[in-house]
């Protein structure tokens, strides 16, 4: 395969910079979530959790998740998790195959 005649198209790029960036916000507020836990503070609400998921950052949120081992317990929570994560699944797959996965000539 001949790397140099690969373009990528400027919406995948810019799409893979908005992931990335509610990535980051996502794990960070998952963090502070787990650290009020941790020391009896106000909680970051659920609701705001999974907003950050939904717009997404879903790839973050989960890292923190597994990494911090914060909300792995709570079913209701992984539920509505799993949710997003499979309409964003289903989202980039009809994305891909309508774009020719966006890769050019």
């Amino acid at each position: 395969m001949d790397f140099d005649s690969i373009r990528i198209d400027p919406w995948w790029a810019a799409f893979f910079g908005w992931m990335c960036l509610a990535s980051v916000v996502a794990f960070i507020t998952h963090a502070w979530d787990k650290h009020c836990a941790r020391h009896d503070r106000s909680r970051v609400p659920e609701r705001r959790l999974h907003l950050l998921e939904a717009i997404g950052g879903w790839p973050g949120a989960v890292l923190a998740m597994m990494l911090l081992r914060h909300k792995v317990r709570k079913t209701s929570y992984l539920a509505v998790t799993a949710f997003i994560i499979v309409l964003w699944s289903v989202a980039i797959i009809w994305r891909f195959r309508s774009s020719g996965l966006g890769l050019g000539d």
